[in-house]
């Protein structure tokens, strides 16, 4: 095997291993930037952790004086963390266990000679610009009591003779 290059671990992913593994079968053996590209197209809860946590250990290689180009990820392991245990009502009275199941997940990366297809960019941190928009003025409200009189004022015929306030003689 490859000799390792950079490593980084993600501890108690509250994300049971059991999905998370269904995520990260796709990208073993695969370079840094496919991997990355693999996991933004995912739609799963775990991939944006994992992209994370695939990105510092980049970062650690990096600090290494290896290009990012010619990483790729070696090893990728998901232990178990620790297990909440709650209960929910069951039936004749009794309570069935819940167990919320946490991950720990560690990524090894190598190096090696081959050039990734694509190159995925940096990401930026993202700043908020003034639009120069100005915000739409609020419609007036109106008062919660008059609401109903315009309604009776409004209606005819029987309705109209019911609901009238006039005094009786």
């Amino acid at each position: 095997m490859t000799e390792v290059k950079a490593k980084a671990k993600l501890k108690n992913l509250r994300i049971a291993p059991r999905k998370v593994r269904q995520t990260i079968n796709p990208i073993r053996g695969l370079t840094v930037n496919e991997a990355l590209g693999q996991l933004e197209l995912m739609n799963t809860r775990s991939a944006l952790p994992l992209s994370k946590l695939i990105r510092s250990a980049t970062a650690n290689a990096r600090a290494g004086n290896l290009s990012a180009e010619q990483l790729f990820i070696a090893s990728i392991r998901v232990d178990e963390g620790p297990t909440l245990k709650r209960t929910l009502p069951g039936a004749r009275g009794r309570a069935t266990l819940v167990r919320k199941r946490w991950s720990h997940v560690t990524v090894l990366l190598g190096q090696t000679d081959k050039k990734s297809r694509f190159i995925i960019p940096e990401t930026q941190k993202k700043v908020k610009k003034d639009t120069g928009r100005v915000p739409r003025p609020k419609a007036p409200q109106k008062k919660a009591g008059t609401a109903g009189k315009e309604k009776a004022a409004k209606r005819g015929g029987f309705v109209r003779k019911v609901f009238s306030r006039r005094k009786a003689i």
